[in-house]
């Protein structure tokens, strides 16, 4: 990445090797600095803290969310409320960056490099917003991506099990997210799950439904979407959603913590704000409300638990796959939880990457043995034509695991496909 730069004699910034000449200062990482010291000249260089300093972007409040799952939706969550409440927030995540309600750039990495993170902090500063709001991956953890940024807030969603690929062991992908929360920095922690990492005590608070937390919910339902009570000190509050999933209660309740946490503002205030927050797209997202279509992201065991446990009252028909190159370990997991909660089953396709299809959805049977109404059908299209054929009655489909995802990528090539655009495009060739 090489951008405009102003300071001393220099006229640009970069953090590649490869493009420092006598106008190009470079700008040393943690994740460059090997590089840098094969360079055959000690050339000069700035530090993301340095630079962050320099831009003067100290006065911005960066909020930190990392978890396995509930990133997007809190991180979305926290970004509409704040708005809701006068406040110019900025947002970066899987979705894009935006900035005061105008997407700067689409969809990208969860959490870039450091570069390109302070540099939309700098465009989110001069549109004005004195809030930045992004999504902390695992991957950016243990990169130091984050090296440099001084966090108003850091939440925690929950941390289960997922890139093992990358981190290869449940307990190494834990000590990394529990890296995030090692340092004073105020923090916020689902204490129902808080005995999956450790962290540092100093400044931090909690939410929970189940345990006893700084963020309490005292009462809810999930009929018709959410309706909750949540408490905090003396202060007792009823918030409502169109969102639907127990998930989506610790989502929404995360990102009311965090806003209470950061604005200081009376909880009565910030619950009125959360109506207006209508979800995020790929995530519990109806496309059909006749028969009910639901497309979602859960893309792991533990996040098709969540969805599918949040609708277990309902007769639910299942469209899922597992990705390619990804942690195979999961698979026959994810089959396992469909198994428990679904009527029919039909196990597909997702982006295979450079796996063959197949022995993929071999893995993900390896879970539903013995489970009747188990259809294995390699073509996804195919397979959510079947499923909404197969509808009767009260019958809800859930398509998981590819949520708002335009395309499917198949040996490195990406084809348009979005579950989304099918189904509209099936269902009138369905009712027929």
């Amino acid at each position: 990445m090489k951008i405009p730069f102003d300071k001393d004699w220099f006229t640009a910034l970069s953090d590649d090797t490869n493009e420092i000449d006598e106008q190009t200062l470079f700008l040393k990482t943690v994740q460059n600095s090997q590089y840098y010291e094969k360079l055959q000249f000690q050339a000069p260089f700035i530090t993301p803290k340095e630079l962050i300093a320099y831009w003067q972007l100290g006065t911005m409040r960066v909020v930190g969310v990392t978890g396995t799952n509930g990133k997007t939706t809190v991180t979305a969550a926290i970004y509409s409320i704040l708005i809701d409440l006068g406040e110019h927030p900025a947002l970066q995540g899987t979705r894009g960056f935006f900035a005061m309600n105008e997407q700067m750039e689409v969809k990208n990495m969860t959490t870039p490099s450091i570069f390109q993170t302070i540099y939309h902090m700098k465009l989110a500063q001069e549109k004005g917003c004195n809030y930045f709001i992004m999504e902390v991956s695992s991957h950016a953890i243990d990169q130091d991506r984050i090296e440099g940024i001084d966090f108003a807030l850091k939440a925690h969603t929950n941390v289960t099990s997922d890139h093992l690929d990358y981190h290869k062991t449940v307990e190494e992908y834990r000590a990394v997210k529990s890296r995030f929360f090692a340092d004073e920095s105020p923090k916020l922690l689902n204490k129902d799950e808080i005995k999956y990492i450790t962290y540092n005590p100093i400044n931090a608070q909690s939410y929970g439904v189940e345990e006893a937390a700084t963020f309490k919910v005292m009462a809810y339902s999930l009929n018709d979407g959410i309706s909750a009570v949540i408490k905090h000190f003396a202060e007792e509050e009823t918030f409502f959603s169109d969102m639907v999933g127990l998930f989506n209660l610790y989502n929404l309740t995360a990102a009311i913590a965090s806003c209470q946490l950061l604005t200081k503002l009376p909880l009565s205030k910030i619950c009125e704000a959360v109506e207006h927050f209508g979800g995020v797209g790929g995530r519990m997202e109806v496309v059909s409300k006749d028969p009910l279509v639901i497309v979602d992201f859960a893309h792991t065991d533990d996040g098709m638990y969540k969805v599918l446990d949040s609708m277990k009252d309902k007769d639910l028909v299942v469209v899922f796959g597992a990705g390619g190159n990804r942690d195979k370990g999961k698979r026959p997991r994810m089959g396992a939880v469909a198994g428990r909660f679904a009527k029919r089953i039909y196990v597909t396709s997702d982006n295979p990457r450079d796996e063959i299809p197949e022995a993929i959805i071999e893995e993900i049977l390896q879970g539903l043995k013995g489970k009747e109404h188990v259809f294995g059908v390699l073509d996804r299209r195919l397979a959510i034509k079947m499923a909404i054929e197969s509808l009767s009655g009260d019958e809800i489909l859930l398509i998981l695991g590819k949520g708002d995802e335009t395309y499917q990528e198949i040996k490195g090539v990406k084809h348009p496909f979005d579950d989304r655009e099918v189904v509209k495009e099936l269902l009138p060739r369905a009712a027929k």
